[in-house]
């Protein structure tokens, strides 16, 4: 429930004392907090409770939910490989609304606008809360402050410690698998609905009391390669379609075409290349919006023109980067997430487009990740301020609108590089001060507008390399001056009251702001 206590954490923000019955440790600073404890697990199973010869088939959803043991206030884990296309995860809380179940908590990996039916299920009390990305409908609903819990929103690396560590335990979790053999192994790689990794279900696999694989392809033992192993499944549902993977691509991973954001990933890459970044057997990640899409379309004939090649690429992966694989421009994808069909093409026959998880990748909770590997990142942001903190949940409104997803993961590359335009649609993005926190401006490096570049003031070596080198170098109190002339002053700021709808975790698991329900 909605808690009454507030503490002030580490980054001046008001963050709630308990959120849904968890009193998780306020932000105190980056690489402040040190977990102690041991993994969680599920129970322990014998061989003897499941059919000798393997089949573990059944007739539906609703059987395997019942066989399940479903009951009011369990939590239901889902995962989005399929984005925008996915059938599974409503179908699922659909079946249990049907048995009459109340009070559940949605645990999803991400939920986007095919999920909107969410909000009847939870004006009827099927769904009590949500722990997840809420953008669109579900976004509006959470910031009415009509959900009856608190909102969490955690990073892909953040959602997998939360698992691993029982902060959220999974009594069910259901797995959309566009391939699947009776015994539950399964992957994204094959069928008709492919999507590539299944990396954000793994956790949900190891760590649920019961697992649900449901698949569209069913095919003979052994479905390999089995990114979800079948001893950690213990029922099989074979449906008609678990979704529409055409609805993988969607409008935040289309290359941009606006001349401004084409200017902004020009002068991305161009930073890059003279910052020194770009060098044989570097390494990076582009996120999948329209601007970082385009920065990798002039990376990869800038590192033709110099001869040089990645060691490896962090995914998200898109057909750009597996055309700059396939050229030999990079060495290996490793991808944890399949942004559209030519990728998942690319993953199914590749050797060296490697499916990951958030635990190789991501998790901050475990011995080291891939994550401080990287070189640079380009990331985009809903809004950023004079102290280089950006916020990626609310836009300046304060509605609830997207997701953290790797996001705050990446801002530990060695190299962080925001790329946005200084206005959207005459909405100012560089705020004195951001509405939302979701990641300190002391791991933000470079914020690239189309108005010039701004380099934190504490990264001597970044500055001292492009000083002279004909890059247009402001700082962000000049562009935000520029932007206050052109909009007639500093933006109208929203009114909140004083009620939490929502929390953001960082990547440890601390709470570092606070999402307020909306006023006007």
């Amino acid at each position: 429930m909605v808690s009454a206590d507030f503490v002030t954490n580490a980054a001046g923000r008001k963050v709630p004392v308990e959120v849904n019955g968890r009193t998780p440790p306020p932000f105190a600073g980056v690489g402040q907090h040190h977990p102690a404890g041991q993994k969680a697990a599920p129970s322990i199973r014998s061989c003897s409770d499941y059919p000798r010869r393997g089949d573990k088939r059944m007739p539906s959803l609703e059987a395997a939910l019942e066989a399940c043991g479903l009951r009011d206030g369990m939590t239901l884990s889902s995962h989005h490989h399929l984005r925008n296309g996915d059938r599974v995860a409503l179908s699922a809380l659909e079946a249990a609304a049907k048995l009459g179940t109340k009070d559940l908590l949605w645990f999803p990996s991400a939920s986007f606008p095919c999920h909107a039916p969410v909000v009847d299920l939870m004006e009827t009390g099927v769904v009590h809360h949500i722990e997840g990305s809420m953008n669109g409908p579900l976004g509006d609903y959470c910031s009415s402050g009509r959900m009856r819990g608190l909102g969490v929103l955690r990073s892909h690396g953040g959602r997998w410690q939360a698992i691993q560590d029982g902060e959220v335990p999974i009594d069910i979790a259901v797995i959309a698998a566009p391939s699947a053999d009776f015994f539950g192994n399964a992957n994204g790689c094959h069928g008709p609905t492919a999507c590539g990794s299944l990396g954000f279900a793994l956790a949900d696999s190891i760590y649920a009391e019961k697992v649900i694989v449901v698949t569209d392809n069913l095919v003979p033992f052994p479905c390999l390669p089995w990114q979800i192993q079948g001893n950690h499944v213990d029922y099989v549902v074979e449906v008609d379609s678990i979704g529409d993977p055409s609805q993988i691509v969607s409008g935040t991973t289309q290359i941009t075409r606006s001349p401004d954001r084409l200017l902004i990933a020009d002068y991305v890459a161009r930073f890059v290349k003279e910052a020194g970044i770009v060098r044989d057997g570097f390494s990076f990640q582009a996120g999948a919006g329209g601007i970082a899409l385009a920065f990798v379309q002039f990376l990869a004939p800038m590192m033709r023109e110099m001869g040089v090649t990645a060691s490896f690429v962090r995914g998200g992966s898109t057909r750009y980067l597996v055309e700059m694989l396939r050229e030999g421009l990079v060495g290996y994808i490793l991808d944890g997430q399949t942004f559209d069909l030519a990728a998942v093409e690319s993953i199914a026959t590749d050797p060296r487009h490697v499916p990951t998880s958030p635990f190789t990748s991501y998790n901050y909770h475990g011995k080291g990740n891939f994550a401080g590997i990287v070189d640079f990142v380009v990331l985009g942001a809903t809004e950023v301020d004079l102290n280089f903190n950006a916020n990626v949940n609310t836009h300046s409104d304060g509605r609830l609108l997207h997701g953290i997803g790797g996001w705050q993961n990446c801002l530990d590359a060695d190299c962080t590089i925001l790329a946005l335009p200084s206005m959207r649609d005459r909405i100012q993005v560089i705020v004195d001060e951001v509405t939302t926190l979701t990641g300190p401006g002391e791991l933000i490096d470079v914020i690239v507008t189309e108005r010039g570049i701004a380099i934190r003031p504490d990264r001597q070596d970044l500055l001292e390399a492009v000083r002279g080198k004909g890059l247009p170098l402001r700082s962000l109190e000049e562009i935000q001056h520029e932007v206050h002339a052109l909009c007639g002053g500093p933006p109208r700021r929203p009114i909140f009251s004083d009620e939490a709808v929502a929390v953001i975790q960082w990547v440890d698991g601390t709470v570092i702001d606070t999402v307020w329900k909306v006023e006007s």
